[in-house]
């Protein structure tokens, strides 16, 4: 008699079985191997460019940005014990940690701080949206940054993964990252990119010694192999899990499920330089069509994450309440298609040169519900009389799109606190050239010089929350990208861990907070 495994559950063993994967980091030597706290999630390391992924060495405590962030965005100390501005908003001082040292022994310096920004300028990584004029090293300690305009945002984005420091034998001859040799309290000790990365305690970092001396973070590309995972206590965290096997992890109670809501949206991208979205009318149809609260309850399995707005209620400064929310009404949809010059035939709709209107979706799996989402987006619209053809391929295909000029609509989730303050992310995306995850083939000049203005940080609060109001009301109104669904963060913990919270901004997995409970 034979039996057979599950392909999901035959995956996940798999990888289980696999083990770590050691392959030369950053010339250490590891430690006496140990059972290392287990982090699983759908994000993989796709090479060692901060700009890149700079993220997963972030989250993992590996390395340090030189300021930090509370779950509310405020400016925290990172490797930056405090910073002064001058009165103009010109002049930036940041005084380094003085007991900050690299993995390799080697102190932080203001040299190597600088070094690292320097390389974080270069589009589109954040950092170049701020006017610097002058990144200079005073001295061993002070980083001093000067600019040509205020930039009220420059500690947020310094916040931001992409500007993680890194110790100068990080680099090779040309300049590129060829190791991770960062200053946080875990360093590496194996790396085996795209999938995995395994981290020991830093015994020459300043602060508390963690408690979990060891920790390893996998990519496993399916939802169904990492709620397994959990499951079979081959995950101590798992992130990214779907709603079908969230509902199964609740009610077997075998792991617990900590969940957060987070500053993200999922998004349909629009390319409104396309013929037939450049139309406002289309758009709106095609928004009016999305039965959200049927998608945040029959998938996500949540009715409050249906999106009336842009911004969830997370982001408080810029959730606005006495906005017209967003709704599904089929028929004002139809209505506005027949005004835009689109009738409805047995194949669909038509314009009145009988050119039919077909669109193509992009979307990936990262997310384990976009697909799902998608779906019933292609459903919805097919009963407006909209054919769309859904593609599921990878994350990276929708800025590729957005940069060749081939994507038409793209499913995204979009995390408006990337930089812990919005502002910085909005101009990434709305600029007046748009952005990967933002505008394409749209602009507004009042919502651009709106940006403008909050990034100066020279407004008095009062005209500064008129201008956020601004800033979403004209992306409500002309939908250049149009709101799906709100997030919720939602993670398997493991019953052996106890400490353990979640970043609200997913800057990090605070494992240096987090314990063994037995």
């Amino acid at each position: 008699m034979t039996s057979t495994i599950h392909p999901t559950r035959r995956r996940a063993l798999q990888i289980c079985a696999a083990g770590p994967v050691v392959a030369a980091s950053a010339g250490l030597l590891a430690q006496p191997a140990r059972t290392p706290l287990q982090i699983v999630g759908p994000w993989e390391i796709g090479g060692l460019a901060p700009a890149s992924s700079g993220y997963v060495f972030t989250r993992m405590q590996i390395t340090e940005t030189l300021m930090e962030a509370g779950d509310d965005g405020t400016p925290l100390p990172g490797l930056a014990v405090r910073w002064q501005v001058s009165p103009d908003g010109l002049a930036w001082h940041f005084t380094l940690r003085t007991t900050a040292r690299f993995h390799d022994g080697t102190p932080v310096t203001a040299a190597a701080v600088v070094r690292c920004l320097q390389a974080a300028r270069v589009a589109p990584a954040l950092l170049s949206l701020a006017p610097i004029r002058s990144l200079e090293a005073e001295g061993a300690g002070v980083v001093a940054i000067r600019l040509a305009s205020p930039h009220a945002g420059l500690p947020g984005l310094l916040a931001h993964s992409s500007t993680m420091v890194l110790a100068p034998v990080s680099y090779g001859p040309g300049g590129e990252v060829r190791a991770i040799v960062g200053s946080g309290p875990y360093r590496v000790v194996s790396l085996a990119a795209p999938q995995q990365v395994e981290a020991a305690v830093f015994d020459g970092y300043g602060g508390p010694k963690p408690a979990i001396e060891r920790v390893r973070y996998l990519a496993a590309g399916r939802a169904e192999t990492r709620a397994l995972m959990a499951e079979g206590g081959q995950a101590d965290l798992a992130y990214g899990l779907d709603p079908v096997s969230l509902v199964r992890l609740r009610k077997r109670g075998q792991v617990r499920v900590d969940a957060v809501t987070l500053p993200r949206t999922a998004i349909l991208k629009v390319n409104a330089g396309l013929p037939a979205l450049k139309d406002l009318r289309v758009r709106q149809a095609l928004s009016l069509s999305i039965d959200r609260a049927g998608i945040a309850r029959a998938l996500l399995r949540d009715p409050e994450l249906a999106a009336t707005q842009l911004f969830p209620p997370t982001l408080k400064a810029w959730h606005d309440t006495a906005l017209a929310p967003l709704r599904h009404d089929p028929a004002a949809a139809a209505s506005l298609l027949a005004e835009a010059g689109w009738r409805r035939t047995a194949e669909g709709l038509r314009d009145a040169s009988g050119q039919a209107l077909r669109l193509s979706l992009r979307t990936f799996p990262d997310r384990p519900e976009l697909p799902v989402i998608a779906s019933a987006l292609q459903e919805q619209w097919r009963q407006a009389g909209i054919a769309v053809q859904v593609g599921v391929g990878n994350s990276g295909d929708i800025p590729l799109g957005h940069r060749d000029g081939s994507l038409q609509l793209g499913l995204a989730a979009r995390n408006y606190a990337t930089v812990p303050d919005p502002t910085g992310t909005l101009m990434q995306d709305f600029g007046a050239a748009g952005g990967d995850w933002g505008a394409m083939g749209w602009r507004s000049d009042t919502l651009v010089e709106a940006l403008a203005e909050l990034s100066r940080g020279t407004s008095t609060p009062q005209r500064a929350a008129a201008l956020r109001a601004q800033v979403t009301a004209v992306l409500q109104a002309e939908l250049p990208v149009i709101p799906i669904a709100w997030y919720r963060q939602q993670v398997a913990v493991s019953s052996r861990l106890a400490g353990v919270s979640l970043d609200p901004l997913e800057r990090s997995y605070r494992v240096a907070s987090m314990r063994w409970s037995a």
